[in-house]
């Protein structure tokens, strides 16, 4: 079916029309007209037409960094349900972390998952391993991958420890212009740690995962950027001192960029519930400084993107004593409520949306999307000062472990119009 939005104001600061309320005719899967106003009359029969109050429009959100489970995790999640919570989230794309079985290390294995999202609502990306098994030791096969689609290359939820092996790394993805990514984490120093090191799990006994631990690989993998060149992204960054960090190297032009996970604009190690595991996440959420330092550097543009961070995680593994559970918050379908929501007196909307838009695409060099007559339509419909709530019957996961579930939230997705498919949210 055919679709006419009616006065949507439009978010893109690259057409003329940003900022503006604008009617959009889809035909066919492409915007077919745009103009300030299009009467019912005119678009003809078989189109249906949607007036909701305060709906905006946006290119098609892009999440960098998610967990599929499937393969080899389908009681986490399956690539049906992923796609389903990514829609519903706002997503049109997603890079895919390559923490599955088989790893995404292979041509097959990269084949498989974009195959799946030939003709679906969502488009996945693969990021291919960098290392083999992502054991942080021997590369994988990178040219190959490269040629085989990999938008990038990442060990992901594994951080790379060895300064050897990123070394070579990076002068290898150089050779084509590709983008290395890391979570920043030394095991060592974070070893055993369940929560971020300070008051609180002084008071509540456990130990801590200190800001240092997190720092000074940041610090470690800029001076190897600086000495290779080539192109690094830091991903999920949490602290004051390595938002710094990548903040002066920006500015001798090193070509670094990061993301922060959403869900670390509403936390911070005094606001969580003691023991409640939805609250144990990787990195931990921190200090109310490191929350200021997070907002300031998405208000300077020292942070390129955020991401949903979304990582299902099945009951047995998270229904446990807090050391002994999984790190990890399913984050497709909350997370730019959550970082509306959190930022919301100190960051404009609309720096949100460029940050899940263009920011997120810019960052793996890919091209945006345009709303342009005769474009294919890759569109986000959203209200951003809408409340909702998320619940066990909304959500879309396999998994539940979120602490979101329950609460109310300020921000909601509309739908998503990509490939043909228009993924209305069913709470409208």
């Amino acid at each position: 079916m055919d679709h006419l939005f009616k006065a949507v104001t439009l978010v893109d600061s690259s057409s003329s029309f940003n900022g503006q309320s604008v009617d959009i005719l889809i035909k066919e899967g492409r915007i077919h007209k745009m103009d300030a106003s299009i009467s019912e009359e005119e678009v003809g029969k078989g189109v249906q037409v949607i007036t909701e109050e305060s709906l905006c429009c946006s290119i098609g959100w892009f999440d960098l960094s998610a967990f599929t489970g499937e393969p080899g995790y389908e009681h986490r999640e399956t690539l049906d349900s992923f796609m389903k919570a990514a829609a519903l989230g706002g997503f049109t794309e997603v890079a895919c972390l390559p923490n599955v079985q088989p790893v995404l290390e292979t041509k097959a294995a990269l084949e498989l998952l974009k195959q799946k999202s030939v003709a679906a609502p969502v488009q996945l990306h693969p990021l291919a391993a960098v290392t083999h098994h992502l054991e942080g030791r021997d590369l994988a096969e990178l040219l190959d991958l490269h040629q085989a689609g990999a938008v990038a290359f990442s060990d992901g939820l594994v951080p790379i420890q060895s300064e050897d092996t990123l070394l070579k790394a990076l002068n290898y993805i150089k050779l084509f212009n590709g983008v290395l990514m890391n979570h920043p984490v030394n095991l060592k120093i974070a070893a055993g740690g369940q929560i971020h090191e300070g008051v609180v799990s002084t008071q509540l006994g456990l130990k801590g995962i200190p800001a240092i631990a997190e720092e000074v690989q940041v610090a470690r993998d800029l001076q190897l950027l600086e000495y290779t060149g080539g192109r690094l992204h830091f991903s999920q960054l949490s602290t004051a001192g390595a938002l710094e960090a990548v903040r002066v190297a920006k500015k001798k032009g090193l070509q670094v960029t990061c993301d922060v996970a959403a869900h670390q604009c509403a936390f911070i190690d005094e606001t969580i519930e003691p023991f409640d595991t939805n609250y144990k996440v990787s990195p931990p959420f921190r200090s109310e400084q490191d929350r200021q330092a997070i907002i300031a550097a998405i208000q300077d543009g020292t942070i390129d993107a955020l991401v949903s961070a979304h990582t299902p995680c099945d009951v047995e593994t998270k229904e446990l004593e807090f050391d002994l559970a999984d790190v990890g918050i399913i984050g497709l379908q909350t997370a730019f409520a959550t970082a509306v929501g959190s930022t919301i007196d100190a960051v404009p909307y609309t720096r949100i949306v460029e940050m899940f838009t263009s920011g997120a695409r810019q960052v793996l060099g890919l091209p945006s999307p345009q709303v342009v007559e005769g474009a294919v339509a890759n569109l986000t419909f959203f209200s951003p000062e809408k409340e909702w709530r998320f619940t066990e019957e909304n959500n879309a996961s396999v998994s539940k472990n979120s602490p979101f579930l329950g609460k109310t939230l300020i921000g909601e997705v509309y739908g998503t119009y990509f490939n043909g498919h228009f993924t209305l949210n069913p709470a409208f």
